[in-house]
């Protein structure tokens, strides 16, 4: 369960009117801005050869720190290759005594962050000046980051303002024109007084000994060529081979960074230049420069493990922060750490920052795979998510869910507690279909939402009872009801069985089946999600049928991940490769078998889609549904705003984290209402069950929300 710390840490966030607004809008506005950004650029194709040159750089980083090395010092740099962050700070820290450095000007720089540089060199008495804009506003607010490209992202420019008046004293007017004025003028000064410039880097070119750094204000610029001293800090996986390599980043960084085309200052620096010392007598003389290079352990370890090592791909856009609904809701302040936030962040965190930190916050993560879609490396973050999660339940067992995951991996155990329920439920649904209250620690299931009733006689009982008339049958296909097609949602099931019978299939029920085991798996708890699939492989036994159907892509995907669980080249491995081949969700195997058709009672019906994430993302299906829909006569089919958005659903998330939860499905329904539609159409019975129990509770009873298998067994008279 979440710690108490963190709970807090959420609701204080989520009571934040203007972090709210000025994530919102952001978040809000930034997918189509995006989208636009990227006319006439393949960003798949781009993404690839970014993968690509960062993977080489990775798999020969050694080579690159030499080379880098080499050709910076050749032309006037000073290289210091730091084993450890306490390592660069120490250099750091003499570089600055010996140089009489007093005061710094330093640029947006996150690793200067992992080394804690400024409150270390604060304490020897010196200075250092954040000068980026949003940097320096943070600074007065004495905050971290809200985001790793835009830090003050959750301030509005009243806030602003009155910071500024605190620290110069003068009244400031909240007008963002006028603010950056009065940066401008602070600044200025502090550049052309300063004994050192600090920068971070976007790039570093090894065969060249170049480093970049890509902002969108001048002050970039100005640490960089006006203190007679410049420091670069930059870890180990900023190296790319050749300045053609980089080429690949600064097309993605600032479409995926602020969805600009090009950012507007793009520095170079390769060496010491030559700079005027005394304007008027023109003498010249070289520029102090100087690279600290951070290749600490931590870095190390991601290169080692091949689960992690795409992090090194990484090319610290944010991306994966501006489409994440759990930060647009909280930000980095809850989902980060005092140097990286969100998804991304959480995995650097483990390895960079605090493993402490990062085991608090990587439960956050929906999984609702948007990160993926959007990372300009082509990184699996969500993947890499679970597994950290996996490693934390592997150390740090959580009693409390490996209990409730071992009752649910004991097949019998669990069906038993099921209908013992399905009885007890009664004071409860007095007679109703949904639950709207329930007490103790299960209060977080109806917050915001109704709760789905169990039904009172699961699918398995009267499986054998469903008429199946099919002549000349042209195969045999076996249900994957899962958990919730089995006890909750067994008219569901009937709709499959009679859609799959009007296409000439014939539907059987193996009775062994059990729980996926998807729940485990998104806990971490591979033990018990591997004891979950080798139930299922045995249960199933895919090789008497032609195909296996799910009506749950979360099922489906789970699934598909059967062979991971087992080593090649065994009998179950064989067997679980046979069940993942064969599984497919109702909606792709409906439409691949001949599903469609015209039919349709003709009466008017106006519906609208919700993708759900595991159908669309994992299992990439988008088109097959919507076109089932179009072809049946009488539908009228709209799409609604932010069709694949997340419905807050995400499993055991919506018990775990319903603060998060409810807020991202009344977006969810706020959309469906302006839509106009008569029908909500899904193919995820988990998502049925949160918008189902969303509009319910909100008295909204004129949208129905319906599975395809049902509106199309509903339409042509199936059922």
């Amino acid at each position: 369960m979440a710690s108490e710390d963190l709970k807090k840490e959420i609701h204080y966030a989520l009571e934040n009117a203007t972090l709210g607004r000025t994530l919102g809008n952001f978040c809000k506005a930034y997918p189509a801005r995006r989208e636009k950004s990227y006319a006439g650029v393949d960003f798949e194709k781009t993404r690839e050869r970014i993968a690509e040159v960062k993977s080489y750089a990775a798999e020969h980083i050694d080579e690159m720190i030499e080379e880098f090395t080499t050709n910076c010092e050749a032309r006037g740099g000073h290289v210091y290759h730091a084993k450890s962050t306490e390592d660069a700070m120490e250099w750091i820290r003499k570089l600055v005594k010996d140089k009489g450095v007093k005061t710094i000007v330093k640029s947006k720089s996150m690793a200067s962050e992992e080394i804690k540089m400024n409150h270390v060199l604060a304490e020897d008495g010196v200075l250092v000046q954040e000068t980026d804009l949003g940097e320096f506003i943070i600074a007065l607010e004495g905050n971290t980051p809200v985001h790793m490209v835009m830090p003050a992202l959750h301030l509005n420019k009243e806030q602003v303002a009155d910071l500024f008046t605190d620290y110069t004293k003068v009244k400031n007017n909240p007008i963002i024109s006028e603010e950056v004025k009065t940066a401008r003028r602070v600044m200025r000064d502090k550049f052309t007084h300063a004994d050192m410039g600090v920068s971070g880097a976007n790039v570093a070119v090894a065969e060249t000994g170049t480093v970049f750094t890509m902002t969108n204000e001048g002050n970039g610029r100005m640490v960089g060529t006006l203190p007679p001293i410049h420091l670069y800090i930059l870890g180990i996986e900023k190296f790319v081979k050749s300045l053609s390599d980089a080429r690949y980043i600064f097309k993605a960084l600032p479409r995926n960074g602020t969805a600009q085309r090009i950012t507007s200052y793009i520095s170079m620096y390769t060496g010491a230049c030559e700079v005027t010392k005394d304007k008027e007598t023109d003498e010249k003389c070289k520029k102090d420069f100087y690279c600290v290079i951070l290749d600490d352990p931590g870095r190390r370890e991601i290169l080692s493990e091949p689960d992690f090592r795409e992090i090194f791909n990484c090319i610290r856009c944010g991306a994966c922060l501006d489409v994440c609904p759990a930060f647009a809701l909280v930000g980095g302040h809850v989902y980060g750490s005092n140097v990286y936030t969100g998804g991304i962040g959480t995995m650097l965190t483990h390895f960079l920052v605090s493993e402490e930190r990062a085991a608090k916050i990587q439960n956050i993560c929906l999984q609702c795979g948007r990160c993926n879609d959007v990372c300009g490396g082509g990184l699996h973050i969500s993947d890499m998510i679970m597994r950290l999660r996996e490693k934390n339940m592997q150390e740090k067992p959580d009693a409390l869910k490996k209990f409730a995951l071992d009752a649910v991996s004991d097949r019998k155990l669990f069906h038993s507690m099921l209908r013992i329920a399905s009885v007890a439920q009664g004071i409860f649904t007095k007679g109703e279909p949904m639950i709207r209250h329930l007490p103790m620690f299960l209060s977080g299931m109806t917050k915001g939402r109704s709760f789905p009733a169990i039904a009172q006689v699961p699918l398995r009982d009267f499986f054998h009872t469903i008429k199946q008339d099919v002549k000349d049958p042209k195969g045999t296909v076996a249900i994957f009801a899962g958990c919730l097609l089995d006890f909750v949602y067994t008219d569901l099931a009937r709709a499959v069985v009679a859609d799959m019978n009007s296409i000439g299939y014939k539907v059987e029920m193996p009775l062994g089946q059990a729980c996926c085991g998807c729940p485990a798996t998104n806990m971490g708890d591979t033990e018990n999600a591997k004891k979950e699939a080798e139930i299922n492989i045995n249960g199933m036994e895919a090789e008497k049928y032609d195909y296996i159907v799910s009506a749950c892509p979360s099922c489906t995907h789970q699934l598909h991940l059967y062979p991971t669980f087992f080593e090649e080249g065994t009998e179950m491995h064989k067997r679980a490769k046979e069940l993942a081949d064969k599984a497919t969700d109702f909606c792709k195997l409906f439409y691949e078998l001949g599903g469609m058709s015209e039919e349709g009672d003709g009466k008017p019906l106006k519906v609208t889609y919700h993708d759900s994430c595991h159908l669309k993302r994992s299992l990439k299906v988008s088109k097959e549904q919507r076109e089932l829909l179009k072809n049946i006569k009488g539908v009228e089919f709209v799409e609604m705003n932010d069709c694949d958005n997340c419905c807050g659903f995400g499993g055991s998330y919506s018990l775990l984290y319903p603060e998060i939860s409810a807020p991202i499905l009344e977006k969810k329904i706020e959309n469906i209402k302006e839509s106009g539609a008569d029908v909500v159409a899904l193919d995820c019975p988990g998502c049925l069950m949160q918008i189902k129990g969303g509009l319910d509770a909100r008295g909204i009873d004129d949208i129905k929300v319906k599975h395809t298998a049902e509106i199309i067994a509903e339409k042509r008279g199936l059922i």
